[in-house]
């Protein structure tokens, strides 16, 4: 199939498509004899894969480390232990920006509970959002490695 069909069934741009070519994780397809790539089923479940997994919150980075674990698989060097221990960050850092969105909601509760009354005075909300500074990461936010 050509760039565009892969692109549309994928729902995906076709620049993102290329995208991913250049940066190594959807392979370069031959080219027909006219010069149009051609895609086949493989390229689209791994683009489908790429867009779900961005959509779930991995980065380009951690889905690479997957596709490059998945090959490993392939070629009998199966390190199962690093894709669960890849799951289990992600699951770690997901956690963390739960409870990060708990606690900037609450503030914000907060906030909305003192309304800025005094036209003269600061808002309470941009004085208290001016003042606090940004939390600590807890946990990195690094990608699977095969180890």
């Amino acid at each position: 199939m050509r760039i565009a069909e892969l692109a549309e069934r994928a729902d995906v741009k076709v620049s993102t498509v290329r995208f991913y070519e250049r940066r190594g994780v959807l392979d370069s397809p031959p080219r027909t004899t006219g010069g149009y790539r051609d895609y086949d089923d493989r390229a689209l479940t791994r683009l489908r894969f790429l867009r779900r997994g961005q959509e779930l919150g991995f980065t380009l980075r951690e889905l690479t480390d997957f596709v490059e674990l998945s090959a490993d698989a392939r070629a009998g060097a199966a390190q199962p232990e690093a894709v669960q221990r890849a799951a289990n960050d992600k699951l770690l850092e997901i956690d963390d920006r739960i409870r990060d969105l708990d606690r900037t909601r609450a503030a914000i509760l907060g906030l909305l509970a003192a309304p800025c009354l005094d036209p003269t005075a600061e808002c309470p909300i941009v004085d208290a959002l001016g003042r606090e500074a940004r939390p600590e990461v807890t946990r990195g936010r690094g990608a699977p490695r095969a180890s």
